[in-house]
C-alpha cells in the first residue's frame, strides 16, 4: 500500500467491499493502514440485487464499518435485462456506480487476489489471448479519472481467510462461487487439478508478472512508432501506410488497436481475432469497421475515424454541459440551445466553400457540428458559421500518450 499510494498520500481513499472474505480482509487491513498514515477511508458496497442474500451482505459490511468507525454507502444496481454475460454486465455496472460515487476521490481499492489473477489468466488463455491478455490484472489501473488499486494481488485467498478467522471477523460466502454456469467457477475447479501438475496459482501469476514486463516494452515500442508515423486530426488517427507496412505485425496490431480505442472512446481493446481480421483486410488494401470505429484506406494513409452509423441518433445541445459522443465539448454564447450532431452528408451539402486544406467528404461526416433542426449553423472543423469553441475533452492526452497509458 505504501508503494501504491506514497510518498504523497491522498487525504482520502475509497474501498469496495462486497462482504466476501477477500474484501472483508482488505477492510480490516485498510483500517490499520489508513489510521497509521492519517488517511480517510470511505467504504462502498454495490448490491446487484441478483440474490436474496445480497442485502444481508451489504448490512454485514455496514455493521463492520460502524464498529470500525468508517462511513459506508450502499449502491443498488437494477440494470440487468437478462441478456448477454451476467458477470461482465455486473462488473461494468459496479465500476460505473463506484466511479459516480467517489466524487473527487481518486483512488479506490479492490480486493482482487492472486487466485483471481490466475483464474483471469486461464480465462484469457482459453480465448487465445496474447501478451496483453496474459498480463492479467494490473496492480494499478487508470479508469477515466478513477485509479483502481489492487493491493492484495499477490496474496492467496486462503491466506486472507486465515486472517479473518484469527481476528474472528465476519464474512459472507457468495453461493454463485459454486455455480457451474459461470466460466470462472469452472476454471477455479480446474485450477485445483492443474496445481497438482505445477500449473497452479503461483505458476500462472509468475507468468502474468513476466508478461506485464513484456507488455510494457511492447507498448513503449508502439508509442515510439506512433510518434513517427501517426497524427491526429479532429479526433481521427491518420497513419502513413508505408511506415505501417514496414513495422512488425505485433506492433501493427497494437497501433491499430490503440487507434480504434482512441477514436471510439472504448474502454477495452478489440478481441484479437477481430483485430487480426481487420489488420489483414487493411494490409490487403481494404477498410472495415470494429468497435465503433471505421478504418479507411485514403491514398497514402490509413484513416481511423468514428463509425458514422454509431452517431446517427447521437445529439446534445450547446450549453447543456454534456459531451457530444463522450468527447467533444461545444460552447458558444450566441448558439445556446442549438443541437450538436454529426455533420453527415446533410451538413456537408450546406457548406458552400469547403476549405482547400480541410477535411474532405468522408473525413468530415463524423465531425461535430451545430444544427437548427435540419439547417447547419456551424462547424468549427470546416471554419463554417459563427465562431464557437469545439474541443476534445476525452481522451485529454495525445495519441502517443494514450498508447503509453493504455
Amino acid at each position: 500500500m505504501g508503494q501504491l499510494l506514497g510518498p504523497d498520500f491522498p487525504s482520502e481513499i475509497g474501498l469496495a467491499v462486497s462482504g466476501g472474505g477477500d474484501s472483508m480482509a482488505m477492510l480490516s487491513l485498510a483500517h490499520n493502514w489508513t489510521r497509521a498514515w492519517g488517511v480517510g477511508l470511505r467504504v462502498v458496497t454495490v448490491d446487484h440485487g441478483l440474490r436474496p442474500g445480497s442485502a444481508d451482505e451489504a448490512r454485514l459490511v455496514a455493521e463492520e464499518c460502524r464498529v470500525l468507525g468508517w462511513p459506508h454507502d450502499v449502491l443498488t444496481w437494477k440494470g440487468w435485462d437478462g441478456q448477454g454475460n451476467l458477470q461482465d454486465a455486473a462488473r461494468r455496472a459496479r465500476l460505473s456506480l463506484i466511479d459516480a460515487w467517489r466524487g473527487g476521490m481518486r483512488d479506490v481499492l479492490f480486493a482482487h487476489t492472486a487466485d483471481d489473477q490466475a483464474e483471469t489468466i486461464l480465462m484469457r488463455l482459453r480465448r487465445g489471448s496474447g501478451v496483453e491478455g496474459l498480463s492479467g490484472m494490473a496492480m494499478v489501473r487508470q479508469a477515466s479519472d478513477m485509479r483502481i488499486l489492487r493491493p492484495l494481488l499477490n496474496e492467496r485467498r486462503e491466506t486472507l481467510r486465515f486472517h479473518l478467522r484469527v481476528l474472528r471477523m465476519p464474512f459472507a460466502d457468495d453461493p454463485s462461487n459454486d455455480d457451474d454456469r459461470f466460466e470462472r467457477v469452472r476454471l477455479r475447479r480446474l485450477l485445483m487439478a492443474l496445481d497438482e501438475e505445477g500449473l497452479g496459482v503461483e505458476a500462472l501469476t509468475r507468468t502474468a508478472a513476466r508478461m506485464q514486463r513484456a507488455r510494457a516494452a511492447l507498448r513503449a515500442r508502439t508509442a515510439e512508432v506512433a510518434s513517427r508515423i501517426a497524427t491526429e486530426e479532429w479526433g481521427q488517427v491518420v497513419i502513413a501506410r508505408d511506415g505501417f507496412a514496414d513495422i512488425e505485425r505485433d506492433t501493427q496490431m497494437r497501433l491499430l488497436a490503440a487507434a480504434l480505442q482512441f477514436v471510439a472512446g472504448s474502454e477495452y481493446r478489440p478481441r484479437t481475432e477481430a483485430l487480426e481480421a481487420l489488420l489483414d483486410s487493411c494490409l490487403g488494401g481494404r477498410g472495415g469497421t470494429l468497435g465503433g470505429a471505421l478504418l479507411r484506406i485514403d491514398g497514402a494513409v490509413l484513416r481511423i475515424q468514428r463509425e458514422p452509423a454509431r452517431l446517427e441518433s447521437l445529439a446534445t445541445r450547446v450549453g447543456d454541459g454534456a459531451l457530444w459522443d463522450g468527447r467533444w465539448q461545444v460552447e458558444s454564447v450566441d448558439l445556446q440551445g442549438f443541437e450538436v450532431r454529426a455533420l453527415g452528408s446533410l451538413g456537408w451539402s450546406q457548406v458552400p466553400d469547403k476549405p482547400e486544406h480541410g477535411p474532405r467528404f468522408h473525413d468530415a461526416l463524423t465531425l461535430p457540428a451545430i444544427f437548427d433542426e435540419s439547417r447547419l449553423v456551424a462547424c468549427a472543423a470546416l471554419s463554417f458559421g459563427p465562431a464557437h469553441v469545439c474541443r476534445a475533452i476525452a481522451p485529454a492526452h495525445s495519441f502517443a500518450a494514450f498508447i503509453s497509458a493504455h
